[in-house]
């Protein structure tokens, strides 16, 4: 950490040239003595990338940050604040604690927060950036997770971790691969602590995260205007049930849908027959998708299933609720009748449960992604390729 890049004059030059050429910067000599032009390169992307991630952070004077990997890692302000309402009590440690955005939102429910991070430099920065934030109730701890819960004792009520999925430059997938593993760590994190939250990347199967992790109560699947961001597991000591319950959240700018259901539920639920397609077609939300909430949802939100394995839905009026993309059919094409109609240059295209994925249709009917038009290629109740035309509503 540099502190001459928290001179007044220094600030001033950052947020003056946040649309500047980086890479003209990075080449240039620096307009500062003790301070490198990589630097100041280095602290505008990263405020550039606070200004939709981390907004609060954006406004804020004087906030250093920390390099391009800890910002593409870290959570966003609105995924961390959902997270600080899984808190239970009123302390809390963090053992991958990183550049602080879930600790500060934690720290904001808590009256004690220990933010573990085995990075000196790293820790330093989010030291300075909780005092910069008004955040006087963390302590910071440099020391690796592993020894820390080996060298220390006593009652938490919450533990969280969000364990590096990428190990030497390598992205891995399974827990047992992260640092640190948490599939070893659990049994000696319950004995100070009865709840654990843990954040994993969305690419994790459902199924194999609870064949993995013990005493899961909850899972959060979370997603950010349609996007899938991460997935959190609630972890209970004293959970007595037989299966987790999970929950579906689509936050947005404008606002929060949420919907819970237990897998058992999900399987044992029968639809009787499939729809015809009728004037109003849903796509899901992604985090409805990720969490395999593809039958119930005709129930809860009243509205017909295509096909078994083609996740798409219909009614004959607007479901405004439903959780995802809501349009106005137009017109259904078996799909020779489409290969054979006028093609429109430009649509935006989906697949689901069909034989050729986006790209494939895009090269082999010449069609340029955009516009307003929305086709769906998918199979329907009748086992049949078709090609669903319509409009967002």
């Amino acid at each position: 950490m540099n502190p001459n890049i928290l001179v007044p004059e220094v600030q001033q030059f950052i947020q003056e040239n946040l649309n500047i050429d980086l890479t003209r910067l990075v080449l240039s000599k620096s307009p500062f003595l003790n301070i490198s032009s990589k630097e100041l390169a280095e602290q505008i992307a990263g405020k550039k990338t606070a200004e939709k991630k981390l907004p609060n952070w954006f406004k804020t004077p004087f906030v250093y940050y920390p390099p391009k990997l800890a910002l593409e890692q870290c959570s966003s302000e609105q995924t961390a604040a959902y997270k600080s309402r899984l808190l239970r009590g009123t302390t809390l440690v963090d053992l991958t604690g990183g550049m602080g955005v879930d600790t500060f939102a934690f720290a904001r429910k808590a009256e004690q927060v220990i933010h573990i991070e085995k990075q000196t430099q790293l820790s330093e920065i989010t030291r300075h950036n909780a005092q910069t934030l008004g955040l006087k109730n963390i302590q910071f701890v440099v020391s690796e997770a592993e020894n820390w819960l080996k060298n220390n004792s006593g009652h938490w009520d919450t533990v969280y971790l969000d364990p590096s999925r990428r190990i030497s430059g390598q992205k891995v997938f399974r827990l047992s691969d992260c640092e640190p593993n948490i599939v070893q760590l659990q049994e000696k994190i319950f004995e100070f602590s009865p709840y654990i939250i843990v954040k994993t990347a969305p690419l994790l199967d459902l199924k194999s995260g609870l064949t993995e992790l013990k005493q899961v109560c909850e899972i959060h699947v979370i997603s950010v205007n349609n996007e899938m961001k991460e997935v959190l597991w609630v972890l209970d000591k004293d959970f007595k049930g037989t299966e987790p319950t999970i929950h579906c959240i689509g936050l947005s700018n404008s606002e929060e849908q949420s919907f819970a259901f237990k897998l058992s539920e999900e399987k044992n639920y029968q639809i009787d027959q499939y729809a015809k397609i009728q004037e109003y077609f849903y796509e899901p939300d992604a985090a409805w998708l990720k969490a395999g909430c593809f039958k119930i949802i005709t129930q809860q939100y009243n509205v017909g299933k295509l096909h078994t394995h083609t996740h798409l839905y219909t009614s004959d009026i607007v479901i405004n609720n439903f959780p995802g993309r809501k349009f106005k059919v137009n017109r259904v094409y078996s799909y020779k009748e489409f290969c054979k109609s006028e093609m429109p240059k430009l649509a935006n295209i989906s697949c689901r449960n069909f034989p050729l994925n986006t790209t494939e249709i895009q090269a082999k009917h010449k069609i340029k992604d955009g516009g307003l038009q929305y086709l769906f290629f998918c199979t329907d109740e009748q086992n049949e390729l078709i090609v669903v035309e319509t409009h967002k509503v």
